[in-house]
């Protein structure tokens, strides 16, 4: 469980910007990588592609059942995926996309826009593209 102190929004929001390694949300910047999930926003630890693991998207697996689409922003560009990571959302019937950060972040303000149940699992990047 991803805790609810430093690094917690209570809602989840669309991000208003992203890059020098962080984002812009709520009229607020947060410096790092971001969990967007349906019960707030959160810090998330992970830095590198490598680090998106089933144990570092726990948060994410515990809200599955309050979500139909996750978005993984792997960063500056697109870069492969743990097979296990897929395996374990699927089996929770959650769609994966994987794709660079700043598409994860365009495509999940419009979903959330749109009302959808999606969460986004974005590595902080230090240039937007």
């Amino acid at each position: 469980m991803v805790e609810r102190g430093e690094g917690f929004y209570p809602r989840q929001v669309p991000i208003d910007a992203y890059g020098n390694g962080g984002f812009r949300f709520a009229g607020m910047s947060h410096r790092g990588s971001l969990l967007c999930l349906p019960g707030g926003m959160f810090a998330w630890e992970a830095t590198l592609p490598a680090e998106v693991s089933v144990e570092s998207l726990q948060a994410v697996l515990e809200a599955a059942d309050q979500l139909d689409v996750l978005l993984i922003g792997l960063g500056g560009d697109i870069a492969g995926l743990d097979p296990a990571v897929r395996a374990a959302l699927k089996e929770r019937r959650v769609i994966v996309e994987a794709i660079a950060t700043g598409g994860a972040v365009r495509t999940y303000n419009v979903l959330l826009a749109e009302d959808r149940a999606v969460g986004a699992a974005l590595l902080a990047v230090e240039s937007a593209r």
